[in-house]
């Protein structure tokens, strides 16, 4: 109980100081270039409709309750507006809430898609190359992933992107077929088809990654004397690689899962806007184009608290992948 407590704490600490970086961000940019907010807004607007807009945002009250006032807008959803036009009195603008309710799902989705696609490929790949080790095909392999490492997500995006255009009998939509609502539903073969290359120039770098990570742990935990125990009570080889050797070499997998959520969320803003998808890294690019600053705060924010719940949720599987650190923390 204990453990949970502080664990939550720790998670609410990191989501206040990761959103007060992003709230000032604003005011690092109206002090690096010595104009507010609102003459990036609404560069054009009337002076009328500009003292609006600053009220709005409350831009004349002090920064710790201008923090206060947003952190509290932003823990119940309201994210401010996307400013589409300024009139003489007033402001007009979309919720950013509606938008990020729209296209955040199409980028959580590709991750999934992605992180799903490179782990299927990566544990069996590592789990035999270790057992393999030393031999032609992990050699081969090894050098294959070695290449992959150095492929980015944009250039295997464009190549896949050059290879769909001169071969257009594929069949590849060239706009977005989403799913349904979120939940995601994965039966729509066009859906599949739409995310089929994005998700593979995600996952190529990632592959790589898990692959060589797990087949080193592995390696290391084949090694170790409760393995040649289970070899010599007879224990089948397949057993013991999986039930044996896996599970303790798959802790350092499920930290560097966690923590290249990051890569992956960069990696797909490159991606969505090669492939044209209506993504939150889409939206994030016109944002801040267009200069929309409000939006764009809100748009970090959320990213960086998607991320610190995430690898907050890797620290919880911990427990539950190795029951020493439970009964560790249960003395302590």
């Amino acid at each position: 109980m204990r453990t949970a407590l502080f664990k939550l704490i720790r998670l609410l600490f990191v989501v206040l100081v990761v959103t007060f970086l992003s709230f000032s961000m604003l005011k690092l940019q109206e002090t690096t270039s010595g104009s507010d907010v609102v003459d990036k807004i609404a560069p054009f607007g009337s002076p009328e409709a500009k003292a609006t807009l600053r009220a709005e945002l409350h831009l004349k009250d002090p920064f710790f309750v201008q923090y206060g006032r947003w952190l509290g807008d932003f823990a119940t959803g309201d994210f401010g507006k996307k400013y589409t036009g300024t009139g003489n009195n007033a402001t007009t603008g979309t919720p950013v809430s509606e938008i990020i309710k729209k296209e955040l799902p199409v980028s959580i989705e590709l991750m999934i898609y992605a992180q799903v696609l490179a782990l299927l490929i990566a544990l069996p790949l590592g789990i035999y190359t270790a057992y393999k080790n030393g031999s032609i095909f992990d050699r081969l392999t090894n050098m294959t992933m070695f290449a992959m490492l150095a492929m980015p997500a944009f250039l295997a995006a464009l190549l896949l992107q050059i290879w769909a255009a001169n071969n257009p009998n594929l069949g590849i939509p060239t706009q977005y077929i989403g799913v349904g609502d979120f939940p995601l539903s994965p039966f729509s073969s066009d859906n599949w088809t739409q995310m089929l290359f994005p998700m593979i120039s995600l996952a190529v770098a990632q592959i790589a990654v898990y692959m060589r990570l797990l087949r080193s742990d592995m390696i290391a935990t084949l090694q170790e004397d409760f393995i040649t125990t289970a070899k010599a009570k007879g224990i089948p080889a397949r057993r013991v690689l999986l039930r044996h050797a896996f599970r303790p070499s798959s802790l350092t997998l499920l930290t560097v899962a966690g923590l290249n959520v990051g890569a992956l969320i960069g990696g797909a803003i490159v991606v969505e806007q090669i492939f044209n998808l209506p993504g939150i890294g889409n939206e994030l690019v016109r944002s801040i184009l267009g200069t929309q600053a409000v939006e764009t705060q809100a748009i970090i924010a959320i990213i960086a608290v998607i991320y610190v719940l995430v690898n907050f949720l890797v620290d919880i599987l911990y427990t539950v992948l190795d029951p020493r650190i439970r009964h560790a923390r249960a003395i302590a």
